[in-house]
């Protein structure tokens, strides 16, 4: 993360240079507000026929917690100096973060070379480059292996309010790393920090963020062909999973029919923790490099059988891991996950709401 002081002067050098596309403008002062109820810069810059007061917050992050930190001071700003502007500058503002500024008439300038700005008749508009500033705490991701052992437990247990040392202990993860997850997490104003702990608000925006960074194929994926239904094949490699006392969940259109049938998968899906080949060997699978309609799937945590459920004889992933598994899958695979969300996952959630709003 740069510092503060770093950010304010490239900042203002960005400010500048997003002004310079228009000739007509020119600054004709910068000035440094000291009060902490202000926002930090005033800027006169004057046109044709016009001089505009601007004022700029500078913050080292531009995420949507922060971009809206800022927003609020800018309004409270321009509400005592009507004929203001206020711009917002941060290493970095995406999307959801520029969304903010502009729902509120709020400018905007990062350093990675975006910024959009609109005053008097003037209108600039620019769309660059991605992030050239990652925000970096001790965590690579948020959806890292045991990061996203996390974020399955808040996924299931939306609303709840949990103390640190209790999450840790259902995603069987360290103290730490609840910690960065979390920060990660407030910032992105998906979860909420209060005295009594934190708590999931926006699951569905967690949801969606996770399954477009997800891919099955993280994943080792055992291809096999049997000329076997795929429900008795399904049981068959349950009994010998069992038998070998070995873990295992089905997911993908294999659990999906079980859930929420909608689309017949024409592959089974089958996460096993070990031994592959041998439980393969004794169901009489034959391994192909095309045509499969069973895989077996290695996982690359132990995070998938995390709150697995039995559905007659059959261990079933938690639906959020099913749901991340079909997402992106070919072959009907998203309109299986979006089924299983509507009829599952977000009637939970909304379950859940309602019984935290009652209590």
């Amino acid at each position: 993360m740069l510092k503060e002081a770093d950010v304010s002067k490239k900042g203002l050098l960005a400010f500048k240079e997003c002004l310079s596309v228009v000739p007509s403008l020119t600054i004709d002062s910068i000035e440094e507000l000291p009060a902490k109820d202000m926002p930090d810069y005033q800027a006169i810059v004057r046109g044709e026929g016009f001089k505009q007061i601007v004022y700029l917050e500078i913050k080292t992050l531009g995420t949507p917690k922060s971009t809206r930190e800022a927003v609020n001071l800018l309004v409270r700003r321009i509400q005592n100096d009507p004929a203001s502007y206020g711009i917002f500058v941060a290493p970095y503002i995406a999307p959801r973060s520029a969304a903010i500024c502009k729902e509120s008439g709020i400018g905007y300038v990062d350093l990675s070379g975006n910024c959009s700005i609109a005053f008097q008749q003037i209108f600039i508009n620019r769309e660059k480059s991605g992030n050239q500033f990652p925000f970096k705490t001790g965590l690579s991701s948020i959806y890292s292996p045991k990061s996203e052992r996390i974020l399955r437990v808040l996924l299931v247990y939306p609303y709840r309010t949990w103390k640190a040392i209790d999450l840790a202990k259902e995603a069987q993860v360290s103290l730490g790393m609840i910690t960065q997850v979390s920060k990660k997490l407030i910032e992105e104003e998906w979860l909420k920090k209060t005295s009594q702990g934190i708590s999931l608000t926006q699951p569905e925006n967690l949801l969606v963020d996770w399954s477009n960074h997800y891919t099955i194929k993280r994943n080792v994926q055992n291809n096999y062909y049997s000329m076997k239904p795929l429900q008795d094949l399904e049981i068959e490699i349950a009994d010998t999973c069992n038998k070998m006392n070995i873990s295992y969940a089905l997911t993908g259109f294999s659990a999906s029919n079980r859930l929420a049938p909608m689309v017949r998968g024409q592959r089974a899906m089958i996460y096993v923790s070990r031994n592959i080949d041998l439980v393969a060997e004794k169901v009489g699978l034959k391994p192909v490099e095309s045509g499969a309609n069973i895989i077996l799937i290695q996982p690359y945590d132990d995070g998938v059988f995390w709150n697995a459920k039995s559905i007659g004889d059959l261990e079933i992933s938690e639906p959020v891991q099913v749901y991340l598994d079909l997402k992106r899958y070919p072959g009907r695979g998203e309109e299986a996950a979006d089924f299983l969300f509507r009829e599952v996952i977000n009637s939970r959630w909304q379950q859940l709401k309602m019984n935290m709003i009652a209590s």
